[in-house]
């Protein structure tokens, strides 16, 4: 997937701690992905159990099935358009997005959104990596009578059997870094079409547990008169709404790293449109139809899909565990190893190459003991995906005004390249973007320090603020960064 190692038309031209071959711009020959290509692409990023858990977290937080599915949907159909449109320079000039951050941020100052955006990442490896070795945790207890249940390692708070499997499944990371990304296509259009057949069969089953769909949507909105949270309703749904835009927030920045390999751009638009909403609204769907189920068949809603999973017994339970690894890792590795391999490299391209960035990245994920990010839905959804949308939506704004409204989808691609071109601004910084990131991320602080427990209180004014998260950082990111622009260009 990477670009050749043969020589490239600007390597001459380019500055050497700018370059190599791993950010350089694609060739006509290596854009070879279709719509069909991104559409499995996202199938097989979205059938996967941290997007399972939005909409069965939101039933957690209230919700029905119709209220859980419909606002996963609209989220994805929000965070469409940024995907979209910064895709859209991806297509047409070939680059990466730590590159194309060089346009806006300053060829040295692009390091700031890449390392932001890779530390996210990071993040999310290590959920994911949790997810499925807590799968593979599953399947060897089911098969060996629970032989890996033991007491929790101090200052841990998971037992060894845990750890173990934890550590497996990220040694199977390592080896598909290791082999490089070059099977990153074939393995994701192989398995669309099997986790497609896992999540049809996730329903036929809780269909069959609980007699029929009717138990499986009986359960009431809280929310509705007579409800434990009646009246509460847009209380809980406008930050959920906020958490699921923040949810593709990271891929929206650095969907570049995917569609530089774009036959055309209608393939990349076709393919998302196609692969993003429509499949998230179905396993949107799947996840409250099961989560239902669960209430009827064991008493309460169980919204982790490993969990549920150990409950089966069986032979389905083994089948059911195996589409959820399939499912982590295809995720996993097209979602949170490419773009921080890339903004890795984009540090110190002569010392990190693309392999380099992926043991960075799966290193981090490792040391962020991501199974305390996942012990609540309120941890979950209302403190990691809202609070770094906060972070993630200014950078939006930054890049769309800059591509879009200042520069009309033109770069100068070998200036990307170079340490005295015309994107080197002041000592390789446009400080007019970091003060627009700056500008844009600070109103949503007080109200992430509130959710993430810092502090016991805030002002109204900022709880509302970072309910609004994602949108509140892309606007003012966005009028300050156009403002700030249009007098340099005047100057």
């Amino acid at each position: 997937m990477h670009p050749s190692a043969s020589p490239h038309p600007i390597a001459a031209t380019a500055s050497p701690d700018l370059w190599n071959h791993d950010l350089a711009p694609t060739q006509p020959a290596q854009r070879t992905w279709t719509a069909m290509h991104y559409a499995a692409l996202w199938v097989s990023m979205v059938v996967s159990v941290p997007a399972y858990m939005l909409a069965s977290g939101l039933m957690t937080e209230g919700m029905n099935w119709w209220q859980a599915v419909l606002t996963v949907f609209l989220g994805n159909v929000i965070v469409l358009v940024p995907m979209v449109l910064i895709g859209h320079a991806g297509a047409k000039h070939g680059i990466p997005f730590p590159v194309l951050a060089r346009a806006s941020f300053g060829v040295r100052g692009a390091q700031l959104p890449a390392l932001l955006r890779a530390i996210v990442a990071c993040g999310w490896f290590g959920i994911q990596t949790w997810l499925g070795g807590m799968a593979i945790y599953s399947i060897i207890n089911v098969i060996g009578g629970n032989m890996l249940v033991g007491a929790n390692l101090p200052g841990l708070g998971i037992n060894g059997g845990q750890l173990g499997c934890f550590l497996l499944f990220w040694a199977l990371h390592i080896w598909f870094i290791t082999r490089g990304t070059e099977s990153i296509k074939w393995m994701e259009t192989w398995a669309a079409p099997v986790l497609i057949l896992s999540g049809v069969g996730l329903v036929v089953w809780a269909y069959q547990q609980a007699g029929g769909f009717g138990p499986m949507l009986a359960a009431p909105s809280a929310f509705a008169p007579g409800g434990a949270k009646a009246g509460q309703f847009w209380g809980t749904f406008w930050p959920s709404l906020t958490a699921m835009v923040g949810y593709w927030a990271t891929l929206a920045l650095n969907i570049p790293d995917f569609t530089r390999f774009a036959r055309s751009q209608r393939d990349q638009f076709v393919g998302q449109a196609i692969g993003l909403p429509i499949p998230m609204g179905l396993l949107a769907l799947v996840a409250v139809l099961v989560t239902s189920a669960t209430v009827a068949v064991y008493g309460q809603a169980i919204w982790d899909p490993v969990a549920l999973t150990g409950k089966m017994g069986g032979v389905a339970v083994v089948l059911a565990l195996v589409a959820l690894i399939i499912a982590t890792l295809t995720t996993n590795i097209a979602a949170n190893v490419v773009s921080p391999a890339y903004d890795f490299s984009n540090i110190a391209p002569r010392r990190i190459s693309f392999r380099t960035g992926g043991y960075i990245t799966a290193g981090i994920g490792l040391a962020m003991f991501p199974w305390k990010i996942l012990e609540t839905t309120q941890g979950y959804i209302f403190t990691w995906l809202i609070g770094y949308g906060a972070l993630l939506g200014p950078l939006a704004g930054i890049m769309l005004v800059d591509y879009f409204l200042l520069r009309r989808t033109r770069l100068n691609v070998p200036a990307l390249f170079s340490a005295s071109g015309e994107y080197a601004y002041r000592n390789g910084w446009n400080y007019a973007a970091v003060i627009a990131l700056l500008l844009g991320a600070l109103p949503n602080l007080p109200g992430f320090f509130k959710a993430a427990g810092f502090v016991a209180s805030t002002a109204p004014l900022f709880e509302t603020l970072y309910t609004y998260a994602w949108f509140v950082g892309l606007a003012i990111s966005s009028v300050v960064y156009l403002l700030l622009m249009s007098r340099h260009r005047k100057a």
